[in-house]
Order: structure tokens, then C-alpha cells, then sequence
């Protein structure tokens, strides 16, 4: 079936605006420390908070209310909610939930995760492009009393995932890439449909020990078949991926520097077709990386 025409695109696309914050670690971290993260988060300018759904941590619609709850004009983003973790009828509800209580102000960001983290939960993981278009369907065909539209973004890297997110959904999130993939994805998706990047950086100067964050934080996604397929899709060979990551590589997918250094990235992303672009410190705690937020909003929110 087509996305839902009611969802107003433009709408949502400056609802998002420009620049958001991704933070994995939010999810795993007890409310009484994200909170004020987060409520810092929304003071400093951020337009949107993103978050991740892993096996192990918060689960993706009730940590959206909780942040929706403590925050007042900042849009909340799942990123992304795990088709495998509920069946199409209870995301409906829940976004749906989520959207009345809160207009205009939430985002269901879906994907189909990865088969280590789908099987360690008991399931079958399926083909990633037929399983999430059965399960779009199977939303788009649920009956439901709360008769609000809910943007969708897709989870999405590869040609026939992003073109599955213009037909299906408004548009796509797109993790652990490049301002080279951005072009390619905006093509793809063409120019209506929402592209929102996530963006990990580290913020700091000395470059090796950067590196070190980077390779650290970069380690889990150059373990999995998806990212690296996607990332020699992007010209990387096999001796980039292998190792921890060549230099080159890192630099390319977390780069590194001080704000000035990060908000050019940024703008390489905004100038390839991102309409949004999510930025996720990486550092040793959540606190460490409210700090960095907090260093890069003069030039990341103005």
C-alpha cells in the first residue's frame, strides 16, 4: 500500500528542522540520569531527540513518552523501533497513542534491526525488504480508534530499503554512513520524502585518540553483514573494513575535530539532500556527551 497521504511531509520536515541529537546511550541509561540530559538537550536548541531499541534496553514507544513527557516543544524520534519487538497492530496503537497525546511532535522511526539481535529475541530474521513491506501493509490495513496520522521513517541504507521508505513511508533514517551515501539516498528517495541522517562525531583535537573512540564505537557495526555490505557499496574494500577500520574509513563514518570540524560535516550532509541531520557524540558516558552537545550548539543551532 502507499504512505498515508494525510501525513503532511513539508509539515514534519520543519517540525524536524535542521539539526537533532542521536544518543544509543539514552537508552540504556536509568531515568533519573536521562532526563536531565534531555531537558538540557531541548534548552540548547536541539530541534529533535533520537533514540535507538536494542535487546537489552528501554523499549522504543514507552521511552518515547517518557521523553515527550519531560520536554516541551523538542520532537522525539525512534531510531528505530524494532519491527520484531510488536506486531504491526500494537505499533499502529502505539504511535498512534503517542501522536494524540503529544500532536505534532512524534516520529516512528522503524527498521528490522539485525539478525543477532532478532534471533537472540526467539524469531526468524527474514528477508529485510519483503518482512518490513509485509509489516508496513499489515499497519497500513489495522483497524484503529485513535484516527491520527503518524509520520514513518525507515530504518534504511541500501537501494531497494530507501525506495521501500518513498513508497511505503515518508521518507528514511539513514546510521553509520556518509555525505557520499546521502547524495545516493536523496536520489533515490527524490525530492519530497524526508532524509534524516544520523551523524556520530567525536569532539576533540588530538587525532589518535579520536581515532581510538571512533574505532571503539565503530567496532559493533563493522562486525555486521548489512553495514559492511553497505559500506563496500560506498567503495571501502575488505582491507578498509578488517582491523578496527582503516583510518580512512573511520574518518569518513565518525569523523572527528573540534565544533567547527563537526558542523562542516554536518553541512556536507544538509548540501548532499539531508533535510535533518542527528548528531551523536561519541564519548565515555552520558553526561560526557551532554557536555559535547553542549560545546557544539553555537555553531550546530543557530
Amino acid at each position: 500500500m502507499a504512505e498515508d497521504r494525510s501525513v503532511d511531509v513539508a509539515a514534519v520536515k520543519h517540525r524536524l528542522g535542521r539539526v537533532g541529537v542521536w544518543l544509543a546511550s539514552a537508552s540504556d541509561a536509568p531515568a533519573a540520569v536521562e532526563r536531565p540530559v534531555v531537558v538540557a538537550i531541548e534548552q540548547l536548541g536541539y530541534c529533535a531527540f533520537w533514540f535507538a531499541e536494542t535487546p537489552r534496553g528501554k523499549e522504543a514507544l514507552t521511552h518515547a513518552a517518557t521523553v515527550l513527557s519531560w520536554t516541551e516543544r523538542m520532537l522525539v524520534a525512534t531510531g528505530i523501533a524494532n519491527i520484531y519487538a510488536r506486531d504491526a497492530v500494537a505499533a499502529v496503537n502505539g504511535a498512534a497513542t503517542l501522536a494524540d497525546a503529544w500532536p505534532d511532535r512524534f516520529v516512528l522511526g522503524l527498521g528490522v534491526s539485525h539478525a543477532p539481535a532478532v534471533t537472540s529475541r526467539g524469531h526468524d530474521y527474514g528477508r529485510p525488504v519483503a518482512t518490513m513491506r509485509s509489516y508496513l501493509d499489515a499497519m497500513d490495513s489495522a483497524e484503529h480508534t485513535v484516527p491520527v496520522a503518524v509520520p514513518r521513517l525507515l530504518g534504511a541504507l541500501r537501494p531497494r530499503m530507501l525506495e521501500l521508505s518513498r513508497t511505503h513511508a515518508q521518507g528514511a533514517h539513514t546510521y553509520f554512513t556518509t555525505p557520499e551515501h546521502t547524495t545516493r539516498a536523496r536520489e533515490i528517495l527524490g525530492e519530497d520524502a524526508i532524509l534524516a541522517v544520523e551523524q556520530a562525531v567525536v569532539v576533540g583535537t588530538d587525532v589518535e585518540a579520536a581515532r581510538a573512540t571512533a574505532r571503539e564505537y565503530a567496532a559493533r557495526y563493522l562486525s555486521l553483514a548489512n553495514y559492511r555490505n553497505h559500506l563496500r557499496e560506498l567503495g571501502f574494500s575488505d582491507a578498509d573494513l578488517d582491523g578496527g577500520g582503516s583510518d580512512a574509513l573511520i574518518d569518513a563514518v565518525v569523523p572527528s575535530g573540534d565544533p567547527d570540524a563537526v558542523a562542516e560535516r554536518v553541512r556536507a550532509h544538509h548540501e548532499a539532500g539531508a533535510d535533518h541531520v542527528c548528531v551523536q557524540p561519541i564519548a565515555a558516558t552520558l553526561d560526557d556527551q551532554a557536555e559535547h552537545l553542549r560545546l557544539l550548539a553555537p555553531v550546530l543551532t543557530t
